[in-house]
């Protein structure tokens, strides 16, 4: 006998009635009529966010059942179930476009959709997805949760580690680089020598205070809405549930997770997630300088600045043989230039606090974390591919240095900035170095002009040696 082909769909019920869902889909009804509503992207909830879920609703069950509100064999049930939920086993069942209801709710049931039909198997019995995996849980403080939670381990995880290791590669090639005074620029025009150590001390110093910033950050996002529930009263949970939740998270990740002071914020408002932004959008801005400034001083190889060589990654023109573009130094502009665009989409979605609820929180959710992910592999692919592996073209530095006529500045105290500056131009404008017409021009001999003239010593005694 042949045997009959597979059922494609199968059909579930909810409270508007049924609805054909794909045979082989852990997911119910609930989020069958978001994935057929939202069809608007295909942009979908991050590896991180769905880990995070997966965390929170698992720390629910275990907090219900030290409260005494569920069985010990139906939370070690769905605690199984979140698990491989946070691991990532399931990760084909959140199909959801972030473009959907601004609570997340879809996103919120289709979790418990998930984790209810995985936890019925391990159980044995209805492991109902309203009435026991959401025990004592809303929408409405489960996103905003998951956004702390997500953002906060991808900052710890990712971002922070990352960022160490840039300042560190800064900090060590400053140091292999500290023999080497190079000519200063301010207005992309000549100035006062400086010690090329010094320049990428600037850098690495601009790394620490960026790391700082994000630290000094995290306690508003330790902060967890959990236990609030619909509009921040905390109805249908125990009085005990967000303080027992977050010291489940905090036990599961070891991160120093709390619930929040107050419930009625951390359900109305964004505000620790778009303050986090702002810092992530200052360390962007600081990415983008250093990344300019490492095109700058590669530039050329004949025609520019020509100070460094940038390691040659990759053919850099389909028409042109032989030419190398600074492709690293690109892409991190382009990752500063979408974390500042995430920032605006963050700052817009943090003030639709309408009342009792925010409602841009699935945008908000997918632009932080897309900021921490790309600042985090891009400050590794610019650590890694750009500055550890920079050559100095030292004799054209040192050529330039030799030239520069602003070395003038360090005769002011002896001849005055006038004569000073007559001498600049005339050597500039004839060609001619400047201590020979210093030498012409004023009463110091050559050796005391060799002195005062001396590049490095005019790069010692500032701010930070």
């Amino acid at each position: 006998m042949a045997q009959e082909p597979e059922q494609a769909y199968r059909v579930e019920r909810d409270s508007m009635g049924e609805v054909n869902v794909p045979a082989r889909a852990r997911y119910a009804a609930q989020t069958q009529r978001a994935v057929d509503n939202f069809a608007i992207s295909d942009l979908r909830f991050p590896r991180l966010f769905i880990r995070a879920l997966g965390l929170v609703k698992g720390a629910a069950a275990a907090a219900n059942q030290d409260l005494g509100l569920m069985q010990p064999e139906m939370a070690a049930a769905i605690q199984q179930a979140c698990q491989a939920v946070a691991d990532g086993a399931y990760d084909a069942d959140f199909p959801l476009d972030i473009f959907q209801t601004g609570s997340g709710t879809s996103t919120n049931m289709n979790a418990n959709e998930v984790i209810s039909s995985l936890a019925t198997e391990g159980l044995g019995g209805k492991v109902h997805p309203n009435d026991h995996v959401n025990m004592s849980q809303s929408s409405n403080d489960v996103i905003p949760t998951a956004i702390h939670v997500s953002a906060y381990l991808g900052i710890a995880e990712l971002l922070l580690p990352a960022l160490h290791h840039l300042h560190q590669t800064l900090v060590d090639k400053a140091a292999s680089v500290d023999h080497v005074v190079t000519t200063g620029r301010t207005h992309l025009m000549d100035a006062m020598p400086i010690r090329l150590s010094q320049e990428l001390g600037g850098w690495a110093s601009q790394i620490a205070h960026a790391i700082d910033r994000i630290e000094s950050s995290l306690p508003r996002l330790a902060e967890l809405a959990q236990g609030g529930t619909a509009v921040g009263t905390g109805i249908n949970a125990d009085p005990r549930f967000g303080a027992a939740i977050a010291g489940k998270l905090a036990e599961m990740t070891g991160l120093p997770f709390v619930t929040s002071a107050n419930y009625f914020e951390s359900l109305s408002t964004q505000d620790a997630a778009v303050e986090m932004s702002g810092q992530l959008r200052a360390l962007a801005v600081s990415l983008m300088k250093i990344s300019n400034d490492l095109r700058w001083k590669n530039s050329g190889p004949i025609a520019g600045i020509g100070e460094i060589a940038l390691p040659a990654l990759q053919p850099g023109s389909s028409i042109m043989p032989g030419k190398v573009n600074p492709v690293i130094p690109e892409a991190m502009t382009m990752v500063c230039a979408q974390v500042m665009g995430n920032d605006l989409t963050i700052s817009i979605g943090g003030q639709a606090g309408n009342f009792q609820l925010n409602v841009m929180l699935p945008v908000i959710a997918y632009n932080l974390l897309q900021s921490i992910t790309l600042l985090a592999n891009g400050s590794r692919t610019l650590a890694d591919l750009a500055i550890a592996g920079f050559t100095v073209n030292e004799e054209r530095i040192a050529g330039l240095v030799g030239r520069n006529p602003i070395l003038v500045t360090a005769l002011n105290p002896v001849i005055g900035y006038e004569l000073g500056a007559k001498i600049a131009k005339q050597a500039y404008a004839e060609g001619r170095s400047l201590k020979e017409v210093a030498l012409s021009k004023t009463e110091l001999s050559a050796a005391e002009l060799d002195r005062l003239l001396d590049p490095r010593k005019l790069t010692e005694g500032g701010i930070g040696e």
